[in-house]
């Protein structure tokens, strides 16, 4: 690596050799830098990165992440992890060598977090985000290990603070958007199938099937940057074909007549998540019940099966749930508690053996 002075500019260049992917040497110059130092420090950077040398900083290395795990990854996927990164974890780290990161720096940092007054399940989100960067690191670049691990977690999963609607409730919030045949038809449907809101949103009307009775969710939708985007379902369990009951069937039966022109292909929802996101603000408002997420309509879903007493196994398969462990991991505390009917049944069986 050797800086220069370029004449005619009066601005610094600097020479560097590296090797390439394939271990190619190869030789190039970056010109036109105010000062002697700016051009080093850019050249120490990037040698850095290609060499993934974890005397680098922790912001070059998170160039490095984003390069491998670009391609493997859903777009709306590396937003939400762009997002927390540049928010949460550049901030604190993004200066310091990866080989200077201890576990007293996360914990410190940690508790910065927690100061701020934040969910437990966004800590945790947080929190899992620099865990995965550094994990990577450790897996792919041969970091020893990752201090996350000797550090600690903080925050706790979503199923311990999750909020869901009674049937009761989902009914006076539904009736206070009545006035807009789409949001009504649109609630209805997270709320009595589960479906994701990227799922709703990617639905066509070759996706309801009248007369059998179902919904077929074959993809998700997302907005970005003012264009639509259709992708894959979250996962390939995702790919699944929902029964309706009548009640649901009849609405559709009544929406597709106010949609003219609508053609097999064409979304039936032409709205984004901005849009649901406002009118279940309007709907809480006008009708007084508690406010919850968007997403918690699923979970309202699941909270009403449970209740009807449906397994593990057909609601992890009516959500789309890659494993039937996520269903139990996620909203066991929902399940009621059956001990004390094991302790009767087997009571009942021990006296019978007495008569």
């Amino acid at each position: 690596m050797k800086a220069s002075k370029d004449p005619n500019t009066g601005k610094w260049n600097v020479d560097y050799a590296y090797n390439d992917w394939q271990g190619v040497r190869k030789r190039s110059t970056k010109r036109g830098f105010k000062t002697k130092r700016e051009a080093e420090e850019w050249a120490m950077s990037f040698l850095a990165q290609k060499q993934a040398d974890f005397t680098m900083k922790f912001s070059d290395f998170i160039e490095v992440y984003y390069e491998d795990i670009g391609t493997r990854i859903k777009e709306h996927t590396l937003r939400t992890k762009q997002y927390i990164i540049n928010l949460k974890l550049l901030p604190f780290f993004g200066s310091m060598r990866v080989s200077d990161i201890k576990a007293a720096h996360i914990r410190k940092w940690q508790n910065e977090l927690i100061k701020e007054g934040y969910s437990e399940t966004y800590l945790k989100t947080i929190n899992n985000q620099l865990s995965a960067i550094l994990n990577h690191a450790v897996r792919f670049y041969e970091l020893k290990s990752n201090p996350c691990k000797k550090a600690g977690s903080m925050g706790k999963s979503n199923a311990e603070d999750m909020q869901f609607w009674t049937k009761e409730e989902f009914d006076q919030f539904v009736e206070a958007i009545m006035d807009k045949h789409q949001s009504h038809i649109a609630f209805m449907t997270l709320y009595w199938t589960g479906m994701r809101i990227g799922e709703l949103l990617a639905l066509t009307k070759a996706d309801v099937d009248i007369n059998k009775k179902t919904i077929s969710v074959t993809k998700s939708y997302q907005r970005f940057d003012k264009r639509d985007v259709i992708t894959e379902p979250k996962t390939p369990k995702s790919r699944r074909v929902i029964s309706i009951p009548d009640f649901l069937i009849a609405d559709y039966l009544d929406y597709f007549k106010t949609l003219y022109d609508l053609s097999d292909d064409d979304r039936i929802f032409k709205f984004t998540k901005g849009y649901l996101t406002n009118e279940m603000k309007r709907g809480v408002k006008e009708s007084g019940v508690k406010k919850i997420r968007l997403h918690d309509l699923r979970h309202s879903h699941c909270s009403h099966l449970i209740e009807l007493g449906f397994t593990p196994v057909a609601i992890a398969e009516r959500l789309g749930h890659e494993k039937v462990e996520t269903t139990l991991n996620t909203y066991v505390h929902l399940y009621p508690n059956k001990q004390a009917e094991i302790a009767n049944k087997l009571d009942q069986e021990y006296k019978k053996e007495l008569v």
